[in-house]
C-alpha cells in the first residue's frame, strides 16, 4: 500500500516538472499573485538554497539510504500509519528529485514565493518537508519506545 502511495507521489512530481519545463523552459517566470507567488523555471544543481552545487553523487547516495531505511521502517517496524505515511512522503520526495538528478543533472524547481527572500522549490521538496514535519510531530508527541510508558 505505501509503495503505491510513493509511486503515485513520484508520478505527480515528475509530471509537474515535465509540464513546467514545457511551459516555462523558454519563458522563465509567470506571476500568479503579483509580488508574492510566481511559477519560475529553475535548474537547481545544488540542494536547499543552492548549496552543494554539482555534488550529484552525494544526493543520490543520501536518497538511496533514505529509501532503504525508510522502507525498512515501513515494513518491519511497529509504528503507526501516521509515521508510515510521513516516511512514504519523504521517500517519494527524495526519489522524485533523484530522478531529475540522474536524468537531467539538475532538479527542476518552480514554486517561487517572493516574501522576505525568493526561494524556488518543487513538489518533491514539499513532500520531504511535510513528511519530516509529520514524522517529527509523531516522534515528539505520539511515539512510545517502551510499552507501558
Amino acid at each position: 500500500m505505501y509503495e503505491l502511495l510513493i509511486l503515485l507521489l513520484i508520478f505527480i512530481d515528475q509530471i509537474s516538472k515535465v509540464k513546467i519545463k514545457a511551459i516555462l523552459g523558454n519563458r522563465g517566470s509567470i506571476p500568479i499573485i503579483d509580488g508574492f507567488f510566481n511559477l519560475t523555471y529553475v535548474e537547481n544543481r545544488g540542494a536547499a538554497f543552492g548549496l552543494f552545487q554539482d555534488k550529484q553523487m552525494v544526493f543520490v547516495l543520501v536518497a538511496l539510504v533514505v529509501v532503504i531505511v525508510g522502507l525498512g521502517y515501513i515494513h518491519k517496524s511497529n509504528i503507526t500509519k501516521m509515521a508510515k505515511v510521513s516516511i512514504a512522503l519523504i521517500i517519494a520526495g527524495a526519489v522524485g528529485n533523484v530522478i531529475d538528478r540522474a536524468r537531467l543533472g539538475y532538479v527542476i524547481d518552480f514554486f517561487d514565493f517572493r516574501f522576505i527572500w525568493s526561494y524556488v522549490f518543487n513538489f518533491a521538496d514539499i513532500l520531504v518537508v511535510v513528511g519530516t514535519i509529520i514524522l517529527a510531530v509523531y516522534i515528539l508527541f505520539f511515539y512510545k519506545e517502551y510499552e507501558g510508558e
